[in-house]
């Protein structure tokens, strides 16, 4: 007959066991997130010193009207003669029916031109969606800016208003010769491979997006941000 001790030796290393492999897991997991998180924390980082610029009112004001909000928290454009930017990019979809924000999904930015160019710029940019043309032809595996979807520079200044009827209404804050980034024609395309990385499986981004099967809790400062700014904030349009 075995012995209640042993029965109960077992069950304590067997569950001894279990905690260690949970432990394991876990931190495979948040290591793998580790590079997707810091560029949501990034991200957060970005999207406060939009909303606290003074600058930035027309962009202040138009997030709750938003159907989606692109965040590149750092955008490098490099060049001389020929050029290219290229950087990281997470969006969020705006529920139209909550009013509520879904995401993140995560991206990649490109672009390539040619012309008189020399120098290194640095810029964080935050692009919003205002149609659903923008928001649908993001949800497609890649969308080039200013081809498929139409693109302006988003009104900067405090007080300033003007009539923005573009998909896509970019705002950035720069350091560095150019002085300035200009979106158009830059290739926006999912990056599969950190969409996965991020929450544990492959999925797209209308999975996220839309239907919101998807969530990592570590993203949820950055939608509590985009909440508070939504509701805070009256829409001109």
């Amino acid at each position: 007959m075995i012995s209640k001790a042993i029965v109960a030796g077992a069950s304590s290393k067997w569950v001894g066991l279990v905690a260690f492999a949970s432990f394991v897991g876990v931190s495979g997991q948040s290591w793998a997130h580790s590079e997707q998180q810091d560029l949501v924390n990034s991200a957060e980082t970005t999207f406060s010193n939009f909303m606290r610029d003074p600058d930035m009112t027309w962009f202040q004001r138009h997030v709750g009207s938003a159907k989606a909000v692109l965040i590149a928290p750092q955008v490098v454009k490099a060049g001389w003669i020929f050029g290219g930017s290229g950087g990281r990019a997470i969006l969020f979809a705006r529920n139209d029916q909550t009013g509520r924000w879904e995401g993140p999904a995560f991206y990649n930015l490109a672009t390539a031109s040619v012309g008189f160019q020399a120098g290194i710029a640095v810029s964080e940019t935050v692009t919003l969606v205002m149609t659903d043309k923008g928001l649908n032809s993001l949800l497609a595996t890649s969308v080039k800016v200013g081809g498929d979807a139409s693109i302006a520079a988003g009104p900067v200044g405090a007080g300033a208003n003007a009539d923005v009827t573009t998909d896509f209404v970019a705002f950035a804050r720069s350091k560095g010769v150019y002085g300035g980034l200009n979106l158009d024609g830059t290739v926006i395309h999912v990056a599969d491979n950190w969409n996965r990385a991020y929450y544990g499986r492959d999925i797209q981004p209308p999975d996220i997006l839309v239907r919101a099967s998807a969530h990592n809790p570590q993203a949820d400062r950055l939608v509590a941000a985009l909440n508070r700014a939504s509701s805070a904030k009256t829409s001109l349009r």
